[in-house]
């Protein structure tokens, strides 16, 4: 099974199902992609299993196998030089390939380099974890950290070939899986209230891994982006409903400086929690569909912004919300909700009313 992303840059597929990345060799030329070299940069926390079987799969002339510790804290271009440079002593051209076998930080840093040596060369990206797999891996974003943020410096750089394989979410934490169940959740929340529905009923069975309804869940996660993404490659406009909750997110994982203590999708429920208060403050989303969304978070029990923070964070909070992306004022810009798949674009805030409504959220 598999979906095809046509974008203005490139058309790729997504292919589904369990041990699809032990067919990597069919499914290079299937796409015609036919490297002399290839460099394999995987997330030392994916089972040796896995790697040494993809090895085992991957016939080229020149493998390149490369382990990396992955984490928000080597998110940066110290870690890019290091891929750049090692791609440069080995020679490698435009023809030539990078796989990248891990999360969402490595296959925004792997993309990144892919995308910057020699203005490009093929990439495809085996994300092995749930966030990964809906979210990160479709839509060509690329992307390292700064003193500034998250994910200041980047590209559009869209994947020749993405492959989802269940095969990796088993040995994954509970924690990562509700990790990626943030970004599901989204997607649901911005376009699709039945797909709402399905995962406030079925979110165990998605955690625990039931055969039939992570399948879907993650397809008909994959599927929305992809309708977004196709329509708005390089975020002008529709595109940036994909960052509901996510002026929040970052600020919050900016402000403790991407430590355990918050992972990046538990500062996506954070931050859809807070995106859908302030909404319904607002006087756009209506009680009843916010009882709803804070019912299901908290279910998942991610719900209390005290546990993470004290007043004295306000200010941080706020700083960096300030330097999101979105904003081209001193206003702060955010993705609201009119309603449950109805998202609002481009309302921008005063610091003062924000700053006011984060001290609400952590003093009450």
């Amino acid at each position: 099974m598999k979906l095809l992303v046509k974008t203005k840059e490139k058309k790729y597929p997504i292919y589904f199902g369990a041990n699809s990345y032990l067919k990597i060799k069919k499914i290079l030329n299937e796409n015609n992609i036919k490297p002399k070299k290839t460099m394999v940069i995987y997330d030392k926390k994916v089972p040796k299993k896995i790697i040494s079987k993809f090895k085992a799969k991957l016939i080229n002339n020149e493998n390149i196998f490369i382990g990396i510790k992955f984490n928000e804290k080597i998110k940066n271009l110290n870690t890019v030089k290091k891929i750049l440079d090692t791609l440069g002593k080995n020679n490698f051209n435009r023809n030539d390939c990078v796989i990248s076998i891990g999360g969402g930080i490595a296959g925004d840093i792997c993309s990144f380099a892919s995308s910057v040596y020699k203005r490009g060369l093929k990439f495809v990206n085996i994300p092995s974890t749930l966030l990964s797999q809906v979210d990160s891996s479709i839509g060509g974003k690329t992307g390292v950290n700064n003193f500034l943020g998250k994910n200041m410096i980047g590209t559009f750089y869209q994947p020749n070939v993405v492959i989802n394989d269940t095969i990796f979410l088993k040995s994954l934490p509970k924690r990562e899986m509700i990790c990626g169940y943030a970004e599901i959740l989204k997607h649901s929340l911005i376009s699709n209230k039945n797909f709402f529905i399905f995962l406030k009923n079925n979110f165990k069975d998605i955690l625990n891994l039931k055969p039939q309804i992570i399948k879907k869940a993650i397809f008909n996660s994959c599927k929305i982006k992809k309708g977004i993404v196709e329509k708005d490659e390089k975020e002008r406009n529709l595109r940036k409903t994909l960052n509901y909750g996510h002026t929040f997110a970052h600020a919050f994982e900016s402000t403790l400086g991407y430590t355990n203590k918050l992972n990046h999708g538990e500062a996506v429920l954070l931050g859809i929690l807070a995106a859908s208060k302030f909404s319904n403050e607002e006087n756009l989303l209506s009680k009843n569909e916010l009882e709803l969304i804070e019912k299901h978070i908290s279910e998942l029990k991610y719900n209390n912004l005290k546990f993470y923070f004290k007043k004295r964070n306000v200010d941080t909070i706020l700083k960096f919300m300030k330097r999101d992306k979105k904003n081209n004022s001193k206003d702060i810009n955010l993705i609201l909700l009119q309603k449950i798949a109805k998202p609002v674009l481009n309302n921008t805030y005063s610091q003062f009313k924000i700053k006011k409504f984060i001290s609400s959220l952590i003093n009450n």
